[in-house]
Order: C-alpha cells, then sequence, then structure tokens
C-alpha cells in the first residue's frame, strides 16, 4: 500500500499521479504500485511539487511494517533506536539571528493588565 499527500502543489501533478494512484480526496493518493513504479513517481513528485509539500507512506518490511518520506516539509522523520519518527520543529525555540534593537520590555503592559485583572 502506498499513499502520497500533497499539499500547495499544481494541478497537473495531481493529474499525473492519478494515472497509478487513487485520489481519495483533494491531495491524498492511494494505490498499491510496485516498488519501482513508486520511487518513479516520489522522483516525479520532488521534481515537480513547486513551493507545495509531499509526504509518502508506504509499506515495508521492518519494525513497524511501513515508512515515510517527506518533501519540503517542516516535520523530518528521524531514525530513534531503529523506529522512524516524525521530529516537530519547536515553535517556542528562539530564531537563529540577531535579536531585535528596539525589543519591547517583557512584562503586562498597563492596558494589558486592565484588561486581564479589570480596573483597579
Amino acid at each position: 500500500m502506498t499513499v502520497i499527500v500533497l499539499t500547495n502543489c499544481p494541478a497537473g501533478l495531481r493529474g499525473f499521479l492519478t494515472r497509478w494512484l487513487l485520489e481519495i480526496s483533494a491531495g491524498v493518493f492511494v494505490g498499491n504500485p510496485s516498488a519501482r513504479i513508486r520511487d518513479a513517481l516520489w522522483q516525479e513528485v520532488q521534481q515537480y511539487a513547486g513551493q507545495g509539500r509531499a509526504l509518502l507512506a508506504h509499506t515495508t518490511n521492518n519494525e513497524q511494517g511501513f515508512t515515510f518520506r517527506t518533501h519540503d516539509h517542516a516535520w523530518h522523520p528521524t531514525d530513534h533506536e531503529g523506529i522512524t519518527l516524525i521530529h516537530r520543529p519547536d515553535p517556542n525555540a528562539p530564531v537563529p539571528g540577531p535579536a531585535p534593537q528596539n525589543a519591547p520590555p517583557s512584562g503586562w503592559s498597563k492596558v494589558g493588565k486592565r484588561r486581564r485583572f479589570g480596573r483597579r
């Protein structure tokens, strides 16, 4: 079983995938092609995805019974003691680079205090 999920990809790529897979929802393709066809489809997806993102999941002979690949996705598969997990970046992590020059002071503003705790 093979599943390909496309997000924000050209319509031509979706049309190409319908030659080999069944589109069960917008951008979600399922089927059971051979490994050679699956790899060829994934190469086409990577080449023609443009600004979009893509995810490929397929069955394989491992501990989990499946594996997956990503293209231009913020979440990346990582191997953890033989099991593939998804690494999601921390949205609260500081962005690398120089600190802003005029950063506002931390803490509650007077208006924020009034809104939060009422007028006193």
